[in-house]
């Protein structure tokens, strides 16, 4: 039986890590056996330690614990035969008595706790290489998240980046080209009649496109890789709200009428905000252009409050009667640049005729009045901007 257990043993212990528990039971039962079948001590006994620190590494905490247990019991059984065996040798003594005496007991004793000992070394071990293991892969798996969400990082960066020049060259081409579309129609019907109207409205397309030219080198700019030419980079600011004067004065040489007010005490505003406040007065002169009518006019109105800022931007046109492809961004664009900064955005035809687009934006740093601004707007208090929030459509 000694030399079955011989051969068990070592091949339970293939599957140690693969399948702890199974492969401690065998190495335990086979021990158990061959002691039980007069072969109380082999050498394969010696895998014990190991399978105890397999199943402890390996397996679950219970396996481990329950293990301990067995081979503690098993050395006091160990010690119990050495102890009653009638001979020196440790292999096939005969048991003088089932009745051990003082010495027989202190002997038990001694070499149980040696054994045990030796077991719970082993067994301590075993927690510590299963503490590290833990520890790797958590080590591991934080790696492999943080891994992820810098990816999604990056694609989130990505199209915030993308929309932003979306944003910014769908404002540039469409004001542009209905600036051109406009003077290119008056040009036509003028030529005939007063040349000079159709010189300065070549003039003006000329100047627009030279300007549009400009404006999207400015935006492919940032999408070149430094280093890919000759040229050393140059950097234009971009457009705010104090250049809402030059934006109307191009408007009105296109032949719209429109004018611009403001109301309260003008203030810089912070990076970003100021060209907000430009492109959506570009884009909604823009949709006049485009939508208004030849007899439109427009009136922009930019207003200032301790809390916010407000712009407005009436027009006579077509209002509910006008025509749209569908396949326009401007809202959208407009939409989109109130939202990030936690304003409100409302657009849509007048009851009288006419259009108009509104929008709000808090301004951080402003102290709460508690007075109404406009007649239908409720008091903000921005100490500072709040997360952007999706608005409702208008």
């Amino acid at each position: 039986m000694g030399l079955v257990a011989s051969v068990v043993m070592p091949a339970a212990l293939y599957w140690r890590r693969s399948r702890p528990v199974p492969s401690a039971v065998a190495v335990y039962a086979a021990a158990l056996l061959h002691f039980a079948a007069g072969a109380p001590l082999v050498v394969a006994d010696v895998l014990i330690f190991v399978a105890l620190y397999s199943v402890t590494v390996y397996g679950p905490v219970w396996a481990g614990r329950l293990a301990l247990g067995s081979a503690l019991f098993g050395s006091l059984l160990l010690a119990a035969w050495l102890a009653g065996s009638s001979g020196p040798g440790l292999a096939g003594g005969e048991l003088r008595n089932l009745s051990f005496s003082f010495e027989d007991l202190v002997f038990i004793a001694v070499i149980g706790a040696l054994l045990g000992v030796v077991c719970l070394f082993v067994w301590a071990m075993g927690l510590v290489r299963r503490s590290r293991l833990a520890h790797t892969e958590t080590l591991a798996e934080r790696a492999a998240r943080l891994e992820i969400e810098r990816d999604q990082q990056a694609q989130i960066a990505t199209a915030a980046e993308r929309s932003r020049i979306a944003r910014e060259m769908h404002d540039i081409v469409a004001h542009s080209l209905s600036v051109v579309i406009a003077q290119a129609d008056g040009g036509r019907y003028a030529a005939a009649a007063d040349p000079e109207a159709a010189t300065r409205a070549l003039t003006t397309i000329s100047e627009t496109g030279r300007a549009a030219l400009a404006d999207m080198r400015k935006i492919l700019g940032v999408l070149r890789a430094p280093g890919t030419d000759d040229q050393p980079e140059t950097t234009t600011p971009q457009p705010i709200d104090a250049d809402l004067d030059a934006l109307v004065d191009q408007v009105r040489s296109s032949g719209l009428d429109v004018s611009l007010v403001r109301v309260g005490q003008a203030r810089s505003l912070p990076p970003g905000l100021g060209l907000t406040v430009y492109r959506i007065c570009q884009e909604a002169l823009t949709n006049v252009l485009k939508h208004g009518g030849p007899s439109a006019s427009a009136t922009v109105m930019l207003q200032w409050a301790p809390q916010r800022i407000s712009i407005q931007v009436d027009d006579t046109g077509r209002g509910a009667a006008a025509t749209s492809d569908g396949a326009g961004h401007g809202l959208l664009g407009m939409r989109e640049r109130v939202a990030m900064f936690a304003g409100t955005f409302d657009a849509g035809a007048k009851p009288g005729g006419g259009y108009r687009v509104r929008a709000e934006i808090p301004l951080p740093g402003g102290q709460p009045t508690g007075v109404p601004f406009g007649s239908d707007a409720a008091p903000l208090a921005p100490a500072s901007w709040p997360q952007p929030q999706q608005n409702g459509t208008p």
